[in-house]
């Protein structure tokens, strides 16, 4: 959501500006309905399809205790519409109450201003999500038991925390698409920040549907990371260049993370994916033993790390252009200003001379 001036005119009711600086009012109208849709008894089950998660199961468990898990199914896209529309409202409220207010104080100039707002929302999503996911990798000893990561809970289940992060992973990075218009997304810029969402929709949502919750909340948390040092270091670039020089450092944590993940994904693609030779079939159902489910993750996987990375290169590449332009420019500057006063001096000489020459004295001595 752009920044609106005090002092400028409101535009016309319904119209495509009013809309972009007031979306997310309607935005959080609409999820108002789905909230209050809970109070009544006629309204209650449907608005729970959103609210909720669905498609849970109960289990029983070891202990006395029932374990209650959850798999995917077509309601999801119900609970994935509903947390878009918050993760809109989220998204609104960051930009006007923390990004907008550090703008007016930096004053950045305009074409700084739409990068400033995309790092300062990446950030801020990717330290939150790198924190959920630790917790989360803790918690269900991922960290510990490193078999975790190639094999899918009890028949091919998940639990509710596991599901509820992937929910709402898809939902943040669907409310990107609807951003772009709400930003202003120039159309020079539109197609890739559209392929940078849609890479990370396609990975988050492979991970869900073939069960690689662990493995893919592992490549995720180390890629969020890697994307949450880049985005903080954009940001302290733009509050002062000279911050500029600490990009060798973010870059071997780039390279380091890029390949890190590499390892990950081939090690468990690679050998333990296609290690599933024994024949009992309920251990075989539990584990993602397909081809598909292999090349799918190592095809992935290898895309998105080299998408970045050519992002990397660009990105770089364009402040060399910026920072090289500065330094082009006052140089021309000088010499047409050098000549433009080399010149002037001239015409003032020639006019000085002949005033002498017009002088009383001069036409004295020519007289005599």
């Amino acid at each position: 959501m752009t920044f609106r001036k005090k002092g400028s005119k409101n535009p016309p009711l319904l119209s495509l500006e009013f809309i972009l600086q007031n979306h997310a009012d309607f935005v959080a109208c609409v999820g108002m309905f789905f909230v209050l849709g809970l109070m009544f008894e006629g309204t209650a089950e449907v608005s729970i399809v959103f609210i909720t998660l669905q498609h849970g199961v109960t289990f029983p468990a070891v202990e006395a205790e029932a374990e209650f898990l959850y798999h995917y199914g077509a309601k999801d896209l119900a609970t994935v519409f509903f947390y878009t529309l918050v993760a809109i409202i989220i998204h609104a409220t960051i930009q006007e109450y923390v990004l907008d207010r550090i703008n007016r104080r930096m004053q950045f100039p305009k074409q700084r201003q739409g990068k400033f707002y995309e790092s300062g929302q990446f950030s801020v999503f990717f330290l939150v999500s790198c924190i959920w996911g630790t917790f989360i990798l803790v918690s269900e000893n991922c960290l510990s038991d490193l078999t975790v990561l190639w094999k899918a809970h009890t028949h091919n289940m998940m639990t509710f925390q596991m599901k509820f992060f992937y929910i709402s992973q898809l939902a943040y990075w669907f409310h990107a698409f609807p951003e772009l218009l709400f930003q202003r997304s120039r159309p020079q810029e539109l197609s890739q920040q559209a392929v940078y969402v849609g890479l990370h929709l396609f990975h988050i949502a492979g991970a869900y549907l073939l069960y690689l919750n662990h493995l893919g909340l592992l490549l995720l948390m180390m890629h969020y990371f890697v994307e949450f040092l880049s985005h903080s270091c954009d940001l302290f670039y733009f509050s002062d260049e000279k911050f500029q020089k600490e990009f060798s450092l973010w870059a071997i944590v780039f390279i380091l993370g890029r390949l890190v993940t590499l390892i990950v994904s081939l090690i468990t693609a690679g050998f333990q994916l296609a290690g599933g030779q024994n024949g009992n079939s309920d251990d075989s159902a539990e584990d993602v033993n397909v081809l598909a489910a292999k090349i799918a993750v190592l095809s992935s996987s290898c895309s998105i790390q080299a998408y970045v990375t050519w992002n990397l290169f660009n990105v770089q590449l364009q402040r060399w252009m910026e920072e090289d332009a500065p330094l082009q420019a006052p140089s021309v500057k000088k010499k047409r200003i050098k000549g433009r006063f080399c010149r002037k001096g001239m015409e003032n000489g020639v006019a000085t001379s002949n005033r002498l020459l017009d002088s009383p004295q001069m036409r004295k001595e020519k007289s005599s």
